[in-house]
Formats: C-alpha cells, sequence, structure tokens
C-alpha cells in the first residue's frame, strides 16, 4: 500500500495547480495513458516464449503476460481508470530506440539488462536468466565455441549475443566467420538452409525454436558464452511509472504470480504444443523471493 501511495503522490506531483489555465500538460508515460485511455506494448514475433504469435496473430508469451497484468497496477495508479492494449511490433535492432522514442510504453520481450543500455533505458526487475549458447545439427561436430574455427556462426542483428560472439572470437583468436540475419527466425533458417554451422543466441531461445522447427535434428551445446539477465524495458527518468512497475513486480510475486507464470511458460505445455521443460534456476528464485514470492 506504501508503495502504491507513492505512485499516486508522484503523478499527483505532475499535475497543473488547482487554477492554472497555462500550465503545459505534464509530459510522461503515465500522463500520456491516462490522457488516451491506451498502452502501447512492444512484442516481438519470435521470440518464444517470452514473446511471439499464435497462429491468430495474436501475440503470447511469458513477457507479454506480465505487460498485461502490470496494467492493472497502471489503472490503479490512475484511480482505476480503464486501459485499453494496444500492440506493436519490434525488433531486436528497433526495441531500443522505440522504447526511447515513446513509440511503445514497455516492451515485453527477451531483452537483457545491462549497463550500456541502462544508459538509455530503465528495466523492471529480472524476470529469467539466460546466457548464449550454440544451436547446432545433430550431426555437427560442433560441442563447444571449440570447435569453431573455420566454421560460420549466424547471430540476430541487435542482440548481446551479437557482441558476446565478436569478443570471444577476438578474444580467442578464433578464426571464426560472424554473420547476421534481422530477427531470430531467419537465424535459424541460414542454420537450417546449411549457411551456417551455428545459430549463437540466448539458450532458451534456442531451445524454443528447436523445439518448434525440426526438435529432433538440432541441440543446444556448450558453456554459457555471456550472462543474459532478462526484464521488461521502458522509458528512463520515469519515476512514476518506475514505481508502477515496481510495484506491480511485488504484487504478483507476493501472490505467488511470478512462478505461476514461469511454470506456465517454461515449464509446462504451451498454447503451440511446444514444451520446453526449464525448471526455474536457483538464483531466479532469490530473486522471486526477494521481490515476496512465497516459499
Amino acid at each position: 500500500m506504501t508503495r502504491l501511495l507513492l505512485v499516486i503522490g508522484l503523478l499527483t506531483a505532475w499535475a497543473p495547480p488547482a487554477g492554472a489555465q497555462d500550465t503545459p500538460r505534464p509530459i510522461g508515460t503515465l500522463a500520456r495513458i491516462q490522457a488516451t485511455g491506451t498502452i502501447t506494448l512492444g512484442v516481438r514475433d519470435s521470440a518464444l516464449p517470452f514473446s511471439y504469435r499464435l497462429a491468430d496473430g495474436s501475440p503470447a508469451g511469458y513477457a507479454v503476460d506480465l505487460c498485461k497484468a502490470l496494467t492493472d497496477d497502471v489503472s490503479a495508479a490512475l484511480n482505476r481508470q480503464p486501459i485499453r492494449i494496444a500492440y506493436k511490433t519490434v525488433t531486436a535492432e528497433d526495441r531500443i530506440d522505440k522504447v526511447a522514442s515513446g513509440d511503445v510504453d514497455i516492451e515485453c520481450g527477451s531483452t537483457t539488462r545491462n549497463k550500456q543500455r541502462l544508459e538509455r533505458v530503465a528495466f523492471s526487475p529480472v524476470f529469467f536468466i539466460a546466457g548464449t549458447k550454440l544451436l547446432v545439427s545433430r550431426e555437427s561436430p560442433i560441442l563447444s565455441y571449440k570447435d569453431l574455427r573455420g566454421k560460420t556462426v549466424v547471430v540476430t542483428s541487435g542482440t548481446t549475443n551479437e557482441t558476446a560472439m565478436h569478443v570471444l572470437v577476438e578474444r580467442l583468436v578464433v578464426h571464426t566467420t560472424i554473420v547476421t540475419a534481422p530477427n531470430h527466425t531467419e537465424s535459424f533458417a541460414m542454420l537450417r538452409a546449411g549457411q551456417a554451422d551455428a545459430f549463437a543466441t540466448d539458450d532458451v531461445l534456442l531451445a524454443g525454436l528447436a523445439a518448434t522447427y525440426d526438435g529432433q535434428d538440432y541441440h543446444v551445446v556448450g558453456d554459457y558464452l555471456s550472462y543474459e539477465p532478462y526484464g521488461l524495458m521502458y522509458r528512463k527518468d520515469e519515476p512514476a511509472f518506475a514505481a508502477v512497475v515496481e510495484h506491480g513486480f511485488r504484487r504478483l510475486a507476493e501472490a505467488g504470480r511470478l512462478a505461476d507464470m514461469y511454470n506456465r511458460w517454461l515449464v509446462r505445455r504451451l498454447p503451440t504444443g511446444e514444451k520446453l521443460n526449464i525448471p526455474m534456476s536457483a538464483e531466479l528464485a532469490e530473486l522471486f523471493r526477494e521481490l515476496g514470492q512465497p516459499d
């Protein structure tokens, strides 16, 4: 309740003083949502199980569910004003720009929270922890990054995995060719077509792709090549909206819903039939407990 009062107090602080006729309307995410009655969520097309499209084109996924749940907290901060949800597609390359520019209010995907990105945007509490690994054909001799000499690795443009692979190749002087594709689906298509020997991205996304396409023919290999804590992304320097997001995550944790959402998308069978069966890590479970998740 204290946090919710803080949210309302911050919003009230933005309101024009009584009797002021020429005071401009405050600029901010909550103020704009209040004026339009709409929150715009940035979603991905191919980031299963976090944000992807079902057969009917509707967005679905763990991160999408989190964003939809936070809409209740936005409504509460705006005196229970009804809020309509609008969706806009973002890509790995343009997601940060679309958040920073205000094209979307919150990005619901598989975006790593790191120091470099925090210079431009803000993030929610961490809701998943992944890391860069390699996806290869089961017939491939590649078992780790040590086997990449003379091979071609595809990465998705605009991802931290792209940076991680370039750093790895330069640091270890591994003679590997790195090529890019605009999204995960096309990166995997290059692997399937034989245009790349391995696809490097977050292990959970690789598992999702392998389960969706020819799951028996591809597998994830190697050690973790990077550390990727995921957060929902929104504009920085927005204290009222940040308070809403923080309050929402704590509300979901205390009600046990964070763990329920995790299990729905990472452990149980997905609406599209895939089953990733990825138990929650001890590190993520501890982060959820710190937010109030019951043992």
